[in-house]
C-alpha cells in the first residue's frame, strides 16, 4: 500500500511550527551536497521567517505526510518585462531524502503553480544544477525546459557574483 499524498500548505511565517519547519527544512538542503553541504549560520536560521514576512513578495509551501514536514518550497514573485506581467522564480525547492520520488516535489510545485496563476504571473522559474539530474527529471516531468530564446543563441546561463 503506498503512503497518501502529501498534503501542501502555504507557510504562515508567524507560525511557531510553520517557522521550525521551515528552517529545519532548509538547513536539510543547505547541508546536502545540492545546496552546498554547509550548515546555514546561526544568524540566518534565527531571523529567515522574519525577513520573508517582511517581503511582500515571498511565498513559501511546505509539504506535510501526517504531522512531518517532508519538503519546502520557497518563491519570490518578479516581473518580466516582455510580457510586462509578474512571474514566479521557486528559489528553493527540498524534498527530504527519504521522501524523494514519492510525488512531494510535484506537490510542491503545482503549489508554486497555484499560487502564481492567482497572482496572474506569466511564468515559473527556477535555477538547478546541471548534474542533478534527478531534480532536472522532476522539473521536466512538470513542465519545465531551458529558456531559450532562438535556438541558434543556445541556452540562458545563470551567473552570480557575490557582494
Amino acid at each position: 500500500m503506498s503512503a497518501a499524498p502529501p498534503v501542501v500548505r502555504a507557510v504562515d511565517y508567524r507560525d511557531e511550527a510553520h517557522r521550525t519547519a521551515l528552517v529545519a527544512l532548509l538547513q536539510a538542503y543547505a547541508r546536502d551536497p545540492m545546496g552546498g553541504g554547509v550548515p546555514l549560520p546561526d544568524d540566518v536560521r534565527s531571523r529567515l521567517c522574519d525577513d520573508l514576512a517582511a517581503l511582500p513578495a515571498a511565498a513559501s509551501f511546505i509539504a506535510w505526510q501526517g504531522d512531518a514536514a517532508v519538503g519546502l518550497a520557497n518563491t519570490f514573485e518578479s516581473y518580466s518585462t516582455f510580457k510586462a506581467r509578474p512571474l514566479l522564480n521557486v528559489h528553493d525547492l527540498v524534498v527530504l531524502p527519504a521522501h524523494r520520488a514519492r510525488g512531494v516535489g510535484q506537490a510542491l510545485l503545482s503549489a508554486c503553480e497555484a499560487h502564481a496563476r492567482a497572482r496572474g504571473c506569466c511564468k515559473l522559474t527556477l535555477e538547478v544544477l546541471s548534474g542533478n539530474q534527478r531534480a532536472l527529471r522532476s522539473y521536466q516531468r512538470f513542465g519545465f525546459a531551458p529558456y531559450v530564446l532562438d535556438p541558434a543563441e543556445g541556452e540562458a546561463v545563470l551567473m552570480q557574483k557575490w557582494l
